[in-house]
C-alpha cells in the first residue's frame, strides 16, 4: 500500500500533534491552573458574566504555593453558593465551577505528596507579588555575616 504525498502530510501532522507521554500530576495541575486564568480573565471582561465576576474574590493560580489549597476551597465555596441564581448557571461560570473542583481534588488527592510548595506566601494568592521568604538557616547566615 502506498500514501500519496497529500495523505503521508496528513499523517505526519497528526503523529506530531499528539502527546507521547501522559500528563504527569505537576504538569495537568499547571495546565489547569493556566487554563483557570484565562478562563477568569474572560468572565471578567465579558459583559454578561461581568456582573457575576463581582462577587468573586481575586485569585493568582501559583500550584507551588502551600495556600493554595485552601484559597481553592474558599473560592470554590463562594462560586457554589453565589446569590445570583442565574449566575450559577451561566456556562462560563459552571465551566470555571468545574475546572476548580478539578485542581482541587488533583491538588488534595490525586497528586497528594507528589506536588511540591515551594512558599507558604498566603498574600501572593491574594495580590500575585511573591515577597522574598528566607528559611531559617538562610536568615541566620544573613544576621551572622552582619
Amino acid at each position: 500500500m502506498r500514501l500519496g504525498p497529500a495523505a503521508l502530510v496528513c499523517f505526519l501532522s497528526f503523529v506530531l500533534r499528539t502527546e507521547c507521554a501522559p500528563p504527569t500530576c505537576y504538569s495537568r495541575a499547571l495546565g489547569l491552573s493556566k487554563e483557570i486564568m484565562t478562563l477568569l480573565e474572560k468572565i471578567h471582561n465579558f459583559h454578561r458574566t461581568k456582573t457575576c465576576a463581582e462577587v468573586l474574590p481575586t485569585i493568582f493560580m501559583d500550584v507551588h504555593n502551600s495556600c493554595i489549597t485552601a484559597k481553592l476551597r474558599d473560592f470554590l465555596y463562594v462560586l457554589l453558593n453565589h446569590p445570583n441564581q442565574d449566575c450559577r448557571q451561566r456556562p462560563r461560570m459552571v465551566i470555571l465551577k468545574r475546572k476548580i473542583q478539578n485542581l482541587y481534588t488533583i491538588i488534595t488527592r490525586v497528586c497528594y505528596r507528589d506536588l511540591v510548595f515551594f512558599t507558604d506566601d498566603c498574600n501572593a494568592i491574594d495580590t500575585g507579588h511573591s515577597s522574598p521568604h528566607y528559611a531559617e538557616d538562610r536568615l541566620q547566615l544573613l544576621q551572622e555575616e552582619r
